[in-house]
């Protein structure tokens, strides 16, 4: 029989890369938070905040066509920029059209959709980003599971803006009891994100992927994802789609 002391013996983890996954997900009973700040989760985060009835992610070009012909708004990025024949990509600006109010989207992108799809066999998959960090971090407190904060990082290598993100849901939890087991990976990424939260924009000046936004004119969207808590939206996948 499971002990109450037991049950209370939370793990935080950080999975620096989907490629690492397997390595942190050792049972289905835990929470995983997708992390793609720039920019797939935070363009979920904004799709509901703005009304959006619900977002399927999936890993494929060819699926989100397959949704796109039965009448989902169909949304596909790769390598920063829209695929052609889809409505949208991935910058939170696309969702926040008053005529996506309540319709249905699908969206695969290069790196957060595929997160997701690693993810799948979780028993709860969250959406994390700055701009809904208080929500996640509620959300996870009493949740009572081992919490793997995925990044999503770049086609599976390692990206600063995602860690700062799961240093700063680490940062949040710093000197609570909520978790008892706070892994070398989340105190990495708290201490990365202290050192950045005076100025995150400043701080990931010359990261690889915002210089690559940088290049397709996109500095608009990353002043947009790097703002904190203007939604307390979390989305929550069901098997299918992410809701809220």
């Amino acid at each position: 029989m499971e002990t109450t002391e037991n049950k209370n013996q939370r793990k935080l983890e950080v999975c620096y890369s989907p490629d690492l996954f397997p390595v942190y997900y050792t049972k289905k009973e835990c929470v995983v938070v997708v992390i793609d700040v720039f920019r797939a989760t935070s363009a979920i985060c904004t799709a509901f905040e703005y009304g959006i009835g619900q977002v399927i992610p999936v890993a494929t070009i060819e699926e989100a066509l397959a949704y796109q012909a039965k009448g989902y708004i169909g949304a596909a990025e790769r390598h920063g920029e829209i695929v052609e024949g889809f409505d949208i990509g991935n910058s939170p600006f696309s969702y926040m059209n008053p005529e996506l109010v309540g319709k249905k989207v699908v969206l695969s992108t290069t790196n957060g959709t595929q997160a997701i799809e690693k993810a799948k066999q979780a028993e709860t998959i969250i959406i994390g980003s700055f701009l809904n960090l208080t929500a996640v971090c509620e959300f996870l407190a009493v949740q009572n599971k081992d919490v793997i904060l995925l990044c999503a990082g770049w086609k599976g290598r390692y990206n600063l803006e995602d860690s700062l993100f799961a240093g700063a849901v680490a940062d949040y939890f710093d000197g609570s009891d909520v978790f008892t087991g706070i892994a070398d990976s989340s105190i990495a990424a708290k201490h990365m994100y202290q050192a950045a939260k005076g100025n995150l924009n400043e701080f990931l000046i010359n990261s690889s992927h915002r210089r690559r936004l940088q290049r397709l004119n996109l500095e608009k969207d990353i002043d947009y994802c790097l703002q904190i808590d203007i939604t307390d939206k979390v989305p929550v996948f069901d098997g299918t789609g992410l809701n809220v």
